[in-house]
């Protein structure tokens, strides 16, 4: 997949002013890790007269698959009929317009610390794309960028040059030129337009799509003619996205043409009420989530096994209603920040009284785990090697044995959610899985059933219809004739 942005120069104003733009030397030939392959940066040509950089994106197509799994608007679009031999490494796409964004993020922003002058000034520009898909063809691509002040070549490529009778494919060899824009608009014209003729996305569009349209597209995006096809395209035809966008898109044209504020059109609510309606991040929903099931389980003694830093001990600590709270961590590191964090040193004699931190291995049963009324296992089954899984859930499930445990883990299949993760990666370095929600399901099931318990699934997070929510959380709960038969026992 290849781009070259040209532009000429003289003596007074040297075309090489671009790697200056670009915030990358011509000189120099540099890679660039994306969440699909390698973008490179190089200059073919570079002196004052004329300057070419060039964006040349390696795709990775197993990793692409591994990340969409090669279903639904989650993978690459031809995947249904061939997983790992379709366009995608050859044909600019939404993969080119993220490279863009990832690889020139500032100059996209028009911002050039070294020569802040340089942004405003329009340049005599070239972009070549060699390989554009163009749902609509040649006519559709001149109706998209004619209107922005660009001269357009849209060459349509044949399907097979020694069979003319067979046609034109869907691809055009695309030359644009203009004297009269900016570097950045032309990167925002690029990365919202080269997906919309595309017109298919390589990860979920997500709500924050419509920010990402709406920042790319700010100055040329209300008035232009093709509006509501470009962002129809753009937002994968999620009609409640769509009209989202269509609706602060002509609060836009109505506060320019009133040459007036956005915000003084749109005050129907406080900015406060905005602020508030803000999701709070993942790991404080999580937090949240654990709180509520102990709350509702009428635990008193908890235990906090993998602690890491104390987080959910310092929350428990802030409720009376827990008596005894004790964080384990096999990291002797982790124990001392959570110590800092809780101030144990300056804690009162009572409070210190309802906190323990233990060093100790959940791949080994513990005596001192016993006789607790529930326990959490937070982000840490994901972090053991799968033969050492079933020694911690005996030591948990088997010899500790609380009334009540909760396990949550992350869901794989959300990940398609977080662009910025890399394709076939897990979300964290030390994770030595992840699960699916039906492995997961399996997992806990076989547990429950083999150690007493019964178990309920809770998701955490927004729960999608088609990937599930972010993180899952299964809920233990032993079964009380369980229970009894042990205490006949003894």
């Amino acid at each position: 997949m290849f781009l070259t942005l040209t532009t000429t120069g003289t003596p007074e104003r040297p075309a090489t002013d671009l790697g200056y733009l670009l915030h990358k030397h011509p000189e120099k030939a540099q890679a660039f890790s994306t969440s699909f392959g390698t973008a490179h940066v190089l200059y073919p040509e570079a002196d004052a007269e004329r300057c070419t950089a060039a964006l040349l994106l390696e795709v990775d197509a197993v990793a692409l698959v591994r990340r969409g799994k090669g279903k639904g608007r989650s993978g690459a679009p031809d995947a249904a009929l061939a997983q790992y031999v379709n366009d995608r490494p050859y044909a600019a796409s939404s993969l080119l317009a993220v490279a863009l964004s990832a690889v020139f993020s500032s100059a996209m922003r028009g911002v050039c610390t070294a020569r802040p002058e340089l942004p405003d000034r329009p340049l005599p520009l070239r972009v070549e794309v060699p390989s554009l898909p163009a749902r609509g063809g040649a006519a559709l691509v001149r109706r998209l960028f004619e209107p922005l002040g660009w001269d357009v070549s849209a060459e349509p490529v044949p399907l097979d040059e020694r069979f003319p009778e067979w046609g034109d494919s869907r691809y055009v060899r695309l030359v644009l030129q203009s004297a009269t824009l900016t570097l950045a608009e032309a990167l925002r014209h690029l990365y919202v337009l080269l997906p919309v003729l595309d017109d298919a996305k390589h990860y979920w569009v997500a709500p924050d799509e419509v920010d990402k349209l709406l920042r790319a597209g700010e100055g040329w995006l209300p008035d232009h003619p093709e509006q509501k096809l470009i962002t129809s395209r753009y937002l994968s035809r999620r009609w409640s996205l769509t009209r989202a966008a269509m609706e602060r898109l002509e609060l836009v044209r109505l506060a320019e043409t009133d040459d007036s504020e956005v915000e003084e059109i749109d005050n129907a609510v406080a900015e406060e009420t905005e602020a508030e309606e803000k999701p709070a991040p993942l790991a404080v929903q999580r937090r949240e989530a654990i709180l509520t099931a102990l709350r509702a389980a009428g635990a008193t003694r908890v235990l906090d096994l993998g602690c890491g830093q104390g987080q959910l001990v310092q929350a428990l600590l802030k409720d009376p209603a827990y008596t005894e709270i004790v964080g384990v961590d096999v990291s002797v590191r982790a124990l001392t920040i959570a110590g800092r964090r809780l101030k144990l040193d300056r804690m009162g004699e009572r409070q210190a009284a309802r906190v323990k931190l233990l060093q100790g291995s959940l791949a080994y049963t513990d005596s001192r785990l016993k006789g607790y009324d529930a326990a959490v296992l937070s982000e840490v089954v994901e972090h053991v090697d799968p033969p050492r899984l079933p020694a911690l859930v005996y030591a948990v499930f088997g010899a500790a044995r609380p009334r009540t445990v909760l396990v949550t883990t992350p869901n794989v299949e959300y990940n398609v959610r977080w662009e910025s993760l890399p394709a076939g990666h897990v979300r964290h370095g030390d994770h030595r899985f992840e699960w699916t929600r039906e492995e997961f399901r399996a997992w806990a099931g076989a547990v429950a059933e083999r150690h007493g318990y019964g178990v309920e699934f809770v998701p955490v997070g927004p729960d999608n219809p088609e990937v599930g929510p972010p993180t899952q959380m299964a809920l233990f709960v032993r079964d009380v004739t369980d229970g009894k038969k042990e205490a006949k026992a003894a």
